[in-house]
């Protein structure tokens, strides 16, 4: 679709104020639109199948590479493939969409990107084994050579084998502390926290169903940490690896259930934080830390954030600040919201509207930031005229305008 067709499918502006525990709160254009610094606009005409899950990586030549995947449905439909677009460097509109990566019978899920210093391109993304997210495996694809157009041709293809350490006597005596914690659980989590018990011990589920959601970071060590999660336990792990992504192991997981989906950002004096998903009770942003580069993390805990249950991203900008991008409500995701951090995360100074509609679905957010500075955000976005990916690029500024 051009950006013409964008605008004239997307002619309303919608503009709302909010105010939200004390920051500045202002909302963005729908599409098409080009507003204080800020340009939007949608991958492809909104389609009636399942398009979700995306990820957004600058390639070495300034150009972008988006990945998601399609089909008719997530886990369960067999046809689902991993699909992706490109955004050459000076033109305004994407690529037609190109299937990225299938393994014919079986569904390939979340996408995470990430192009190395020396122009690798790397996609992460779990192959579903048994159509449940518990029997997944996740599989790396690296392209040496990813630029030229169309699907990247890949040159290594890697099953992310992974062992932690049994970590099932301190997985259980968080969960039962948190168990502890709330009189009034729902049926349904009640039945998942038994199963979690059942199934701690075994050293076949401790080993399968990590599967990535946010994209990977580099740590100053140059250190490759890729986030991953368990639908098994309701954790989350780093598959760790230093030698630039050619072989992987497992640090060991978080012990507070509920978490899952974790962005990581690195503090100047080298502390990790995850910020992760709410799958549990808190309706709250989860956070915890990691001091030894993510091979162990400490306590999780609630930020004052709310979530309702919905994917996040976040980045540390050049200049130290961090953002995170995340749907801002404990109910439904109609509601994405950008925050601004100036103290690596302690505070948040600035809030700012991406979506924020009365229905629909704006959620599952990357966030990266280019060389040349600006701030760039790629969402599945869910309406009644059907589902595709939408795509916004701003500069920090427009965080914190009024």
């Amino acid at each position: 679709m051009s950006a013409t067709h964008h605008v004239a499918f997307f002619c309303s502006l919608v503009l709302l104020t909010s105010a939200w525990s004390g920051s500045t709160v202002v909302a963005a254009p729908q599409s098409g639109e080009v507003e204080s610094g800020l340009a939007a606009q949608l991958l492809f005409a909104p389609r009636s199948d399942h398009n979700h899950a995306p990820s957004l990586a600058e390639l070495s030549d300034g150009s972008l590479i988006a990945s998601w995947y399609r089909g008719s449905g997530e886990r369960k439909a067999d046809d689902v493939a991993v699909m992706g677009a490109r955004k050459a460097v000076g033109f305004a509109d994407w690529s037609d969409a190109f299937v990225m990566a299938d393994v014919p019978g079986f569904p390939d899920c979340n996408t995470a990107l990430h192009c190395s210093p020396d122009g690798a391109l790397f996609l992460f993304r779990p192959i579903i084994l048994a159509n449940t997210w518990e029997s997944c495996l996740t599989i790396m694809l690296r392209s040496e050579m990813p630029l030229q157009q169309g699907a990247p041709r890949w040159d290594q293809e890697q099953v992310l084998f992974l062992k932690p350490a049994d970590f099932s006597d301190a997985a259980r005596a968080s969960l039962d502390e948190q168990v502890r914690q709330y009189s009034d659980i729902p049926e349904r989590l009640r039945q998942e926290i038994s199963m979690v018990r059942l199934r701690l011990p075994d050293p076949l589920w401790q080993r399968l169903g990590w599967q990535p959601r946010c994209k990977p970071v580099v740590l100053k060590s140059g250190r490759m940490l890729l986030p991953l999660y368990s639908d098994t336990f309701s954790l989350v792990l780093m598959a760790i690896s230093d030698d630039e992504g050619k072989t992987w192991r497992a640090g060991q997981p978080t012990t507070g259930f509920g978490a899952i989906q974790a962005a990581v950002l690195e503090r100047q004096d080298g502390t990790l934080v995850a910020f992760m998903r709410e799958n549990g009770l808190t309706q709250r942003i989860r956070t915890a830390e990691s001091g030894d580069a993510g091979e162990t993390w400490g306590p999780v805990t609630s930020t004052a954030l709310p979530n309702p249950g919905s994917g996040l991203d976040g980045v540390r900008l050049r200049n130290g600040h961090w953002v995170l991008v995340y749907n801002d409500s404990t109910a439904g995701r109609n509601s994405l919201a950008v925050s601004l951090s100036t103290d690596e995360g302690r505070t948040w100074n600035a809030t700012r509207h991406l979506e924020q509609h009365p229905s629909g679905s704006y959620h599952y957010p990357c966030v990266i930031q280019t060389r040349d500075g600006r701030i760039h955000v790629i969402y599945s976005w869910f309406t009644a005229a059907g589902k595709s990916m939408k795509y916004v690029n701003f500069v920090e500024s427009w965080i914190t305008a009024e």
